[in-house]
């Protein structure tokens, strides 16, 4: 088993705190959110672990150098998106594999819940995502996006909700890939037209459920892997105010 930490964006939504270092090393509770991530996958047996990184990435490689980590560089994470920095690392996918955001802190037991996953492809859902989206911001439903399910399988995910039955969970950016089917994903991203747009966003700027739901419509089936709370996200200088008061446990 591997994983992927997906870490190359600049994080400009919380800045001045990412003035001079990359997103994941802003500190939660006084420790950094790549710790937290890097903590819960060791402690589930998770060794073999690759990062992306982009913005201040000789900052990010420096503050690490001490944990074996296999690093990855997106040299143009200031024109591309995620998708385009995960497949930097398209060479390291060669074995089971977890993929996770970079500004996500998650406890044990949700990366347990992916890790017992036998399905092919599968994505961690938060059922009980408004809690956390109603901590985050005035109106949950301006931020969240569409995810539907039909006979088990996701069919729909990454769209604009406007209405809270479009949601029936929350794709929190965690992401299980068997080693199975890991080159078939593969190909089919490689034989992607790089001429067309996706959701409304080029080839290099490709959002990561725009990816899944052309996995869903073309592929394969794509299952969830139900929680309930026990993670939050950190995206904006709001986030880190808001979920202060939230208890280590991420009891929301």
């Amino acid at each position: 088993m591997k994983m992927i930490i997906v870490a190359a964006g600049q994080g400009t939504r919380l800045r001045p705190l990412t003035n001079e270092i990359p997103k994941c090393m802003v500190q939660y509770k006084q420790k950094s959110i790549i710790n937290y991530i890097l903590e819960t996958a060791n402690s589930c047996g998770i060794n073999d672990i690759g990062i992306i990184n982009g913005y201040k990435n000789k900052v990010l490689e420096d503050y690490l150098k001490d944990k074996k980590i296999n690093f990855f560089t997106n040299k143009y994470f200031d024109k591309t998106n995620m998708v385009s920095s995960l497949f930097c690392a398209k060479d390291y996918m060669d074995d089971d594999l977890i993929i996770s955001y970079a500004d996500i802190i998650y406890k044990n037991e949700v990366l347990k819940k992916l890790l017992n996953s036998q399905d092919d492809f599968s994505v961690v859902v938060d059922r009980d995502w408004k809690k956390l989206w109603s901590l985050r911001m005035e109106n949950p439903l301006d931020d969240a996006e569409t995810l539907k399910l039909k006979n088990g399988n996701i069919i729909e995910i990454g769209k604009k909700a406007h209405i809270y039955e479009d949601i029936e969970g929350q794709y929190i950016g965690l992401i299980k890939i068997s080693k199975k089917i890991l080159n078939k994903v593969i190909k089919f991203y490689d034989m992607l037209d790089r001429g067309a747009s996706y959701d409304g966003k080029d080839f290099d700027n490709m959002y990561m459920t725009s990816f899944i739901q052309m996995i869903i419509n073309n592929l394969l089936n794509v299952k969830p892997t139900f929680i309930n709370g026990g993670w939050i996200e950190i995206d904006s200088l709001d986030d880190l105010k808001n979920l202060e008061k939230i208890d280590e446990n991420f009891n929301i």
